[in-house]
């Protein structure tokens, strides 16, 4: 991949998107992770850090390394912040809900926290006038590890034609002579924080084993998956996956298309 051209494309990409669309300013949520951190990181160098603005959104399952991280970003971008506890809100959600059974440590629970967050983006969007950018990969995505109606709302993705691994492989290039991105989000383990202890890897094969099938089925070619790949239970597991997922993608932000 040529990231030099993989950043100046999306780049390009966010600005068109926004001025098509008719806004000067965006705002995104985000979380202390790679994902969010690489699309605030684009959208300023695309649309300047006076058009871009963070929502931080804690649970009672957020550490409070997310939200120093995230504010860490905010000052190394010279983008401003907001940052709104969804404790409370989470908790009358489930007095709400207390008629269907406890939903506390359920993936009810896990969903609820990120439809709440994709309310608020929205809301925020609405009362100021901006878009809201997902933050999904395209990993991610094509396995739908993620919320419908939460982390999926935006105008665009502007990296989900991007793997994780790729993914990383951006966020270290942006980071080459000085760091944009903190090495605390680069080096930290991927998760979604919805519940106690969570990790991408409770869910899904290790980022590379993933990317490597998933890129293979991309291509057509998954008699051919990389030697990286060994298990057959895990290659069939994840194929089967994509295809039940598929509905997803359909519902979910746009992907910023910028590959030939």
């Amino acid at each position: 991949m040529d990231l030099k051209r993989t950043v100046e494309s999306i780049v390009l990409g966010i600005r068109n998107h926004a001025s098509e669309a008719g806004f000067e300013k965006v705002v995104i949520g985000v979380s202390g992770g790679m994902d969010s951190a690489l699309v605030a990181t684009l959208a300023q160098m695309a649309l300047g850090a006076e058009n871009v603005h963070f929502l931080l959104m804690p649970s009672e399952y957020s550490s409070p390394e997310s939200t120093l991280l995230g504010k860490a970003l905010a000052k190394n971008l010279g983008c401003t912040y907001t940052t709104i506890s969804i404790t409370l809100i989470l908790h009358e959600y489930n007095l709400a809900l207390s008629s269907f059974g406890s939903i506390t440590e359920t993936l009810t629970e896990e969903n609820l926290q990120a439809r709440i967050r994709g309310n608020l983006l929205m809301a925020y969007a609405n009362h100021n006038n901006t878009l809201v950018f997902a933050t999904g990969n395209k990993s991610e995505s094509m396995m739908g590890y993620c919320t419908l109606y939460g982390d999926t709302v935006g105008s665009i993705a502007p990296i989900g034609e991007l793997y994780k691994t790729e993914v990383y492989e951006v966020a270290n290039y942006i980071n080459r002579e000085k760091e944009i991105i903190p090495k605390g989000i680069i080096e930290r383990e991927p998760t979604a924080e919805l519940s106690p202890g969570q990790k991408d890897t409770d869910s899904l094969p290790p980022y590379k084993v993933l990317d490597a099938i998933l890129a293979s089925y991309e291509d057509n070619l998954t008699a051919n998956i990389p030697e990286v790949v060994t298990d057959t239970k895990t290659i069939n597991s994840v194929l089967d996956r994509i295809k039940k997922n598929k509905f997803k993608a359909a519902q979910s932000a746009p992907v910023l298309k910028w590959r030939k």
